[in-house]
Formats: structure tokens, sequence, C-alpha cells
């Protein structure tokens, strides 16, 4: 091929010093069009409608009135209080600065009332504690985020999509924080003292996720219980390996050294025999029952295509 059909060829290409290189790109061929759009651009773009600014700010007027209407009904029960001077013990004195409060509707501002103690105690709101910038149902939400998989790095981008770009505090290292808290919690949660249990019934399975997922196919064992007036319980949640009698032994043997020591009247569970061996080895011979959510679509599918909607029914 002739070198001038070479140079002028946009897809060709030629090896100068060594090194394969593309030729140069066509003045008028066309610009790749991206169609990628980040959460965070999508959310400025969308501006909140009338509505939900109408929400948003009816939310901080209740809030804003609810607080006053505290701080007030506590400066009318305390007004008798009088200091050695003669003076009012306890007093309004303005506002403390203006902060914002993450909810579900997005950030409002509230700013709440100050309280002057001249006698040495403290007022503690219960409808706005104070260094309180989310509300409970927030919390909630975070973890179930990082449930379906968002990554640390995410959360930021992701909650400013869902709460508004103004929502603060929820920050790589505010959610690295908080998910050491969860595991203090859960730590002592496992902990817990069962020596004043006992459970008449127990259901164990063993629950498969799609995230976060170790190489050697783990999973989460699941074990709940029912007391004898009906309630049901949580008893243990732990990382296992495939539902093996190794894992269940761990969990069971968990359980026995927090106190839980009376085998229950009756278990409920699957087919797999490692929650069954390691059963009988804890805490001896139980009462089984398959579990019927399992049974009655494998027993459904076993019969004959005529005589399905029977078992099925």
């Amino acid at each position: 091929m002739d070198d001038r059909i070479k140079k002028a060829h946009p897809f060709s290409t030629q090896k100068e010093k060594g090194v394969l290189t593309r030729g140069a790109k066509r003045k008028d061929a066309p610009e790749m069009e991206t169609k990628v759009i980040s959460l965070e651009e999508r959310a400025k773009d969308e501006a909140k409608s009338y509505l939900e600014e109408l929400l948003s700010e009816g939310a901080r007027k209740l809030l804003q009135r609810a607080i006053e209407n505290e701080v007030a009904e506590y400066l009318a029960i305390h007004q008798e209080r009088r200091t050695d001077a003669g003076q009012r013990a306890i007093v309004r004195n303005g506002h403390h600065p203006e902060r914002e409060l993450v909810t579900g509707i997005g950030p409002i501002k509230v700013r709440q009332p100050r309280i002057r103690h001249r006698d040495g105690q403290k007022f503690s709101s219960a409808i706005l504690p104070p260094y309180m910038r989310r509300v409970p149902s927030i919390d909630a939400l975070i973890p179930a985020l990082y449930l379906k998989g968002i990554s640390t790095g995410d959360f930021t981008e992701a909650l400013s999509a869902i709460l508004g770009e103004r929502a603060s505090g929820l920050s790589a290292t505010n959610v690295v924080r908080l998910k050491a808290g969860w595991e203090e919690e859960y730590k002592a949660w496992c902990r817990r003292d069962l020596s004043a249990k006992a459970y008449v019934y127990w259901w164990a399975d063993g629950i498969y996720f799609n995230v976060r997922l170790d190489e050697e196919r783990s999973c989460v064992l699941v074990l709940m219980g029912a007391l004898e007036d009906g309630t049901k319980e949580l008893l243990a949640v732990v990382d296992g390996y495939r539902e093996s009698t190794q894992s269940w032994r761990e969990l069971l043997q968990q359980l026995k050294r927090h106190g839980l020591t009376v085998a229950p009247k009756l278990a409920v569970g699957d087919g797999s025999l490692g929650f069954w061996l390691a059963l009988q080895e804890e805490y001896g011979p139980v009462p089984q029952q398959r579990c019927g959510c399992i049974k009655r679509p494998t027993s459904w599918i076993k019969c004959p295509r005529a005589f399905r909607a029977v078992p099925k029914s």
C-alpha cells in the first residue's frame, strides 16, 4: 500500500520507533456522545417540585412550633422556682445557632430555643436532642443501602440524590464511624444473657446474599425462637459456610455459653443435614419438622402435571 494512502486512511496504523500507534483522527469525524449521568448531576438537574418544597416548609414550621411549645411548657412548670437571691431559676435565653436536620424529605433548618438555668441544672429537649443531625429513619436507611451493595465512597453521592444536595453529615468518614458503631452493637447483642429464656420452637435457615460474598460462597445462619406466650425473637445471626455442621455447631455452642441450655420442644428447618446433626450433638434428640415453605414447592414439582393444582392450593 502506498504511503500516501496509509496517511490518508483514518484507521491506518504506523510503527514508529518500535511502538504501534493509531493514525490521526479526521477533523470531520463525529464526536462520541456519552449518555452516562452521575447521581449528583441528576440531583442538581431535577429541582425539587413545588409539592416537595411545600412539604419541607410545612415540616419545618411544625417542628419549630413543637420545640417552642416544649420550652414554653417547661418554663410554665418551673416558673415558681427561685434562687437564693429571689430570681427565677429557669429563664428563656434566646435561641441556639440555626442547624440543619437531615430528614426523609431533605434537610430542614431549625432554631432551638435556649434555656438558662441559674441553679446549675440543664434542660434537654425530648423532641430534638443535643447534637442530633439525622432522624432515626436516615440512620436506618444507611445500613439498608450498604447491604444493597453501595460502597462507602459512594454514599455521599447516593444520599445526596435521595435527600438533596444540601444533605450534610453523610460523608464516607461518618459512614465508617456508623459501621464501627453497628459492629459494637452487634457484638453486645451476641453477648447478651439468655439464661432466663425458654424457647418452645426454633426455626433455622441459611440465607445466601447476592452482594458482598466471599469467594467460598458463604451464607448467613439465622436462628429464631418462640417463647411460651408466642413471642418470636431472633436468637442468632452469624456467618457460616454453606450451612455446614461445623458452622451450626459453633452457633449452638455460642448460645449455650450465654445461657441457652434448654432444648426446644420442636425444631423447624429445611432439608439441610448440617443443622440437624449439630442440634443432636449439642441438645440431644429434639423433635424435627420440615419447613412447609420449602416442602410444598418441592412436593408440587414432583407431582404429575394433572394433579399439581391440589398440592399447590
